[in-house]
This record gives C-alpha cells, sequence and structure tokens, in this order.
C-alpha cells in the first residue's frame, strides 16, 4: 500500500525527463475523466473511493484491492490533492519504464522522497491543466493576483497553486504566501509602542520556477517596512521595487506583486527578482 502526507518532498537531482513524463501521465489521464468531481477524478482508475479517521496520514493508495483511502478529518481543498496525489501513484505504478528508471536511480529514504515529489508534479498536473495555467499566466503575468485566480478557479489551495504555477512560470520568480500568525488583533488607538508588538508577518509557503537561484524558506519572517505587510495591512493590492527577504538578513532586489487574500487574511506574493 502507497501512503503519503502528500507534502513535497525534496527534489534534488531528479531527471527532468521524470518530472515530465509524470506531468503526461496525469495530464493524458485527466482528460479522459468525465468531469473534476472526486468520484470523476477515481473514475479512470475503477478504484474505489473510502473516506475514514487515517490519523496524521491525508491518504494511500492499496493497489492490490483497488482502494484509495483519504482522511475524512482533513480540510475538502486538502482532500482534494490527496487524492490526485494518490491517484499519481497508481499512474507511477502503471508506467514500468519511470519506476524502474526511478529505482535504478535512488535507494532507501532518498527513493522514497523521490516518489513522493513525482506524485505530487503528478497531482498538480491532474489538478491545475496546462490550459488554465497558461490563461492565468496570459491575463494576469507571474504576479499574487495570478496565484489566487488559479487556486480559485482551480478549487485547491494556495499552496497547490505555487507549484504549480512556478513549474510553467518563464524567468526567475519565486511565489510566496505570506501572513500574519492568528492572536488578539490590535486595539483601534492602540500606541506605537503597542502596534508593533503585533506579530509579525512570515512566509507560509514558497516555491521558485525552475530558473530561479535561490528558495525561500517557509517561516522566514518579512520585515515591517516591506511591500507584502503594507497589502495585508491596507488589504489593498500593490506592486513595486522591493526585495526578497531571507532569515540571514540579506535582500535580493526583485520586483514585488502582492494581492491579498482578505478572506484568508493573507498575502499572495510574486518576487520577479534581477539575477
Amino acid at each position: 500500500m502507497a501512503a503519503s502526507d502528500a507534502s513535497p518532498a525534496p527534489e534534488g537531482a531528479i531527471d527532468p525527463a521524470h518530472k515530465a513524463r509524470m506531468r503526461e501521465l496525469a495530464s493524458t489521464y485527466g482528460r479522459g475523466l468525465p468531469g473534476s468531481d472526486a468520484q470523476a477524478l477515481a473514475s479512470g482508475l475503477g478504484a474505489r473511493l473510502v473516506y475514514m479517521d487515517l490519523g496524521e496520514r491525508d491518504g494511500a493508495y492499496d493497489p492490490e484491492h483497488d482502494v484509495i483511502l483519504i482522511n475524512n478529518k482533513a480540510s475538502p481543498e486538502r482532500q482534494r490533492f490527496t487524492l490526485a496525489h494518490e491517484i499519481s501513484h497508481a499512474l507511477l505504478l502503471s508506467d514500468d519504464d519511470l519506476l524502474s528508471a526511478v529505482h535504478d536511480s535512488f535507494e532507501g529514504e532518498r527513493l522514497e522522497e523521490v516518489i513522493e515529489t513525482l506524485c505530487n508534479v503528478g497531482a498538480s498536473a491532474l489538478l491545475l491543466p496546462s490550459e488554465l495555467l497558461d490563461d492565468v499566466l496570459r491575463r494576469y503575468g507571474p504576479t499574487g493576483r495570478a496565484l489566487y485566480e488559479l487556486a480559485r478557479r482551480a478549487d485547491v489551495s494556495a499552496s497547490v497553486a505555487i507549484y504549480g504555477l512556478a513549474e510553467v512560470t518563464p524567468g526567475s520568480v519565486i511565489y510566496a504566501v505570506c501572513s500574519r500568525p492568528r492572536g488578539k488583533p490590535t486595539e483601534e488607538g492602540a500606541s506605537s509602542r503597542q502596534r508593533g508588538s503585533r506579530r509579525p508577518v512570515v512566509v507560509r509557503a514558497s516555491s521558485g520556477s525552475p530558473q530561479a537561484r535561490y528558495p525561500l524558506r517557509p517561516g522566514t519572517p518579512v520585515p515591517d517596512d516591506h511591500l507584502v505587510v503594507t497589502v495585508l495591512d491596507t488589504e489593498l493590492e500593490a506592486a513595486g521595487r522591493s526585495y526578497v527577504p531571507f532569515r540571514s538578513g540579506r535582500k535580493l532586489p526583485a520586483w514585488v506583486d502582492a494581492y491579498p487574500d482578505k478572506r484568508a487574511r493573507r498575502v499572495l506574493v510574486s518576487f520577479r527578482t534581477e539575477e
């Protein structure tokens, strides 16, 4: 039984051809489906969907009994991505050439990491068809608004949208979701010192295009004077020259485009770096 927490695994030196093949498998599978709801997504395998409490696991695929297990405690968005991820496990198992190539190249824990990453690639291709990605990039460019629209139209989480959009974005671009940890809001009329005690804005999720040279790690704090913080506080879309913040304190020059997701109290951001 293939089990997964459906979380992105380190990519390392995965052959780009293997990722391309995984995307092809998922895209071909998706084009043959009757719809995009859960039952339709699983119908191509003829697998039975079972929702149950899986504890810390998000899902699992049992090829022997043609069953896909989904954690019924997870959010609908998480369940949807997990389903696509587990379908990708089935597609990988069905491709002897790709499966053999991966097993020949890796072993042990690294093999499991690579398989999980390839299944994330497949899940992204299944939930974010190339036609949708191309349309979003054509309409909005590599921007925070593009992330918002992609997540909305595909009914996926922002982290899934980030991963899929980064894969097809030309140039050096880093996408991120930033927010302030939930806590007691600052009272109106509080002193500047009290306002300064607000919890800092941090990077929640991020992914870079193939040309991006530097990763932006989740948990990285965003300085209070950054454009991202201004957009979060004002809930007004903005763009301008700024920088990518790093834990080390380094500031990489970038064109920053930030879009407020008011309902989720977060900011979706693109950093187009200048090196």
